[in-house]
């Protein structure tokens, strides 16, 4: 009797035992597939990173060449005269202003006091490009300094010419004109060495002029 008591705990013991196993087997096996799942939710709610990607870079602006009213030759569009009036640059050019600075660049000997681009050391300002030059430059196309934007640097005349800044580096020979700048047509161009301006009453006095962008 005792013997079949004890033979049947032991049985239900190792049944017992036996279903523990299997049980904890199953969760041990149910939580390794939910495992990634938490960790895929994880992931997912965390931040994308954030790129570091350069901004994209617009082209810069094309730059315009200003207008000033009727044609001259060249492109060239007139603005009135220069007296009484405000420019762009900011400095007022009243027609003595304009008398007084063109009178301060006169020479006294223009033979002893001309230099050309050779006795300078060459030229180095800005160079206008060659299409360029044929469309708006050369003795086929002049003009009068009068009625475009003047201003006067360090004693030297300057006016914007095709949206060039011409600055006259020589002084102007004394048997021209007083007033030629008002009432003489005038060109530029370039006779290899450097640039120059010319009078087409006086065209055998080249005077050196810089022209600057």
């Amino acid at each position: 009797m005792n013997k079949t008591i004890v033979v049947s705990t032991t049985i239900l013991s190792l049944l017992f035992a036996a279903g523990a196993i299997v049980t904890a087997q199953h969760e041990e096996h149910g939580n390794g597939q939910g495992r990634p799942q938490r960790e895929q939710q994880s992931h997912s709610a965390r931040p994308a990173p954030q790129s570091h990607a350069q901004p994209a870079i617009r082209p810069a602006p094309s730059r315009t060449q200003p207008t000033y009213g009727g044609a001259f030759h060249g492109g060239v569009q007139y603005n009135g005269p220069t007296n009484g009036g405000v420019h762009f640059s900011g400095v007022p050019q009243h027609d003595r202003q304009v008398h007084e600075g063109f009178g301060q660049s006169r020479a006294g000997a223009w033979k002893d006091e001309h230099q050309d681009w050779g006795h300078r050391g060459g030229y180095n300002g800005y160079r206008i490009p060659d299409k360029r030059f044929k469309l708006y430059f050369g003795h086929e196309h002049f003009f009068r300094v009068y009625g475009l934007p003047i201003i006067f640097v360090g004693g030297q005349p300057r006016f914007q010419y095709d949206g060039y800044w011409i600055t006259i580096v020589d002084p102007w020979p004394e048997s021209w004109g007083p007033d030629w700048y008002q009432t003489d047509d005038v060109y530029l161009d370039n006779t290899g060495d450097g640039y120059y301006l010319y009078d087409r009453n006086y065209p055998d006095f080249p005077i050196a002029v810089s022209v600057s962008y």
